[in-house]
């Protein structure tokens, strides 16, 4: 068993900052990718960023390429999500997850842990 614990959320402004930080605890060492995703109020769940644990890959969503930069302490067990650059469409709420990576024509990563979740709000 794996939990995930999200922490860093709240509310900012348009162009302003935030870091999000995932700890791990449990099981971590079936852990071979880890995420952050999103989801907005009536909108469907958006992979944000991931990074798998082995290689270090990253991939972003197309609509935080060059704002956000996720990051991992593998001492820590703890992921990050450093987001610069904040829009009001960036209001979500953010989610961890973890699993492990597979390839089906692409490099995916199955999430079998999910943490709570914590709210990121950005006004205009």
């Amino acid at each position: 068993q794996v939990q995930l614990v999200e922490s860093g959320g709240g509310s900012v402004q348009a162009g302003g900052s935030l870091r999000l930080s995932c700890t791990a605890f449990g099981y971590t060492y079936s852990i071979t990718c880890m995420s952050w995703l999103r989801q907005a109020p009536g909108k469907e769940r958006e992979g944000v960023a991931t990074v798998y644990t082995v290689d270090s890959r990253i991939d972003y969503g197309d609509s935080v390429k060059g704002r956000f930069t996720i990051s991992q302490d593998n001492a820590k067990n703890t992921m990050y999500l450093e987001m610069n650059s904040l829009k009001p469409e960036d209001t979500a709420m953010y989610y961890c997850a973890s699993g492990y990576r597979r390839w089906d024509g692409a490099l995916l990563c199955n999430y079998n842990y999910w943490g709570r979740g914590t709210q990121v709000t950005v006004s205009s």
